[in-house]
């Protein structure tokens, strides 16, 4: 199979048969052999009727339905799963991105060697102080922590080789990181493409202004677990070292001191700072030790209800 197409989508009935009917225009045409998944991430409205319709007409559809939201990653991350086509591309429902990106975004990742283009919208119709301004300050502090020159992370319209896909995990709200994952999984060959992007035609964004805030966080998790996800001791060793001397050596002077008569313990600061100083030694020695090892290796963190599927 050529393409995989995911679209992840939260309440997009309206969208949907409009942007099915030009995904398969531009895929008859240039003679794709194709899949379309269609992760519900948890709708109230009739997207996943819609879906259902659209599987009836071209077996090419396959939809997966989330009991609840869960987020964008972890609609990604199931259809990730779930794709079989050599070139794997992820697209909005919205009709903000354009299906007619599809053929050259595969050409480059078949042809030139790409292991993931991500598209840059570098004309955009959204809100200017909202979406623009935001955006473009987070991109730029991205591009500078993690070494990538790309202008837009966080386009929902990208491609990638099958085995990116395989070897690559989304979770929480990481989606906007995906080139960083990949990065950070050994894939470095990551270009860019400018893409059309086009005002929304039905229903409002999904996003607020609590997801730069929530993408800092996320992007500051991932810089850290690249960086020490596999030797976390360089880390916590270093830092719980660091207190532990100092604690040690406040609490030599402290107890000097004492013997000499000059101070009495428990009217001192400094042997309250020494003892301090040592129980954060150990406690980034012990808990934050345990508990990143813990979070990273947790068994369910992918874990998501399902409540239908068409993918036969």
């Amino acid at each position: 199979m050529d393409i995989s197409i995911i679209v992840p989508l939260f309440n997009e009935d309206e969208s949907l048969p409009h942007l099915a009917e030009w995904i398969d225009r531009v895929m008859n045409e240039h003679g794709f052999s194709y899949e379309v998944i269609m992760v519900d991430d948890g709708s109230k409205d009739n997207s996943w009727q819609v879906i259902e319709q659209l599987r009836a007409k071209n077996a090419c559809y396959k939809g997966i339905k989330f009991r609840r939201n869960y987020g964008k990653s972890a609609a990604l991350n199931v259809g990730f799963s779930h794709a079989q086509g050599d070139v794997v591309i992820t697209m909005d429902a919205d009709l903000q991105d354009s299906p007619d990106e599809v053929p050259e975004l595969y050409r480059m990742v078949k042809e030139d060697g790409y292991d993931l283009v991500s598209g840059w919208k570098k004309k955009r119709y959204d809100s200017t102080l909202a979406k623009n301004i935001p955006s473009k300050f987070f991109n730029w502090t991205t591009r500078k922590m993690s070494g990538i020159k790309l202008h837009d992370f966080n386009c929902g319209l990208k491609a990638y080789r099958r085995d990116v896909v395989k070897s690559i995990e989304v979770y929480g709200e990481m989606h906007r990181y995906i080139p960083v994952i990949a990065k950070w999984a050994g894939f470095n060959k990551i270009g860019e493409k400018v893409v059309q992007h086009r005002k929304r035609e039905f229903g409002v964004t999904k996003f607020g202004l609590d997801r730069f805030v929530n993408g800092y966080l996320d992007l500051m998790s991932i810089m850290f677990m690249s960086k020490f996800g596999k030797q976390p001791m360089h880390f916590f060793g270093l830092v719980g070292s660091v207190s532990f001397f100092l604690g040690f050596i406040d609490l030599v002077v402290v107890c000097s001191l004492r013997l000499c008569g000059r101070i009495a313990l428990t009217n001192s600061v400094w042997f309250y700072l020494a003892m301090l100083f040592l129980v954060l030694g150990a406690m980034l020695f012990l808990s934050g030790f345990l508990g990143e090892l813990i979070c990273r290796n947790s068994a369910t963190r992918n874990v998501y209800l399902i409540e239908k599927e068409l993918c036969d």
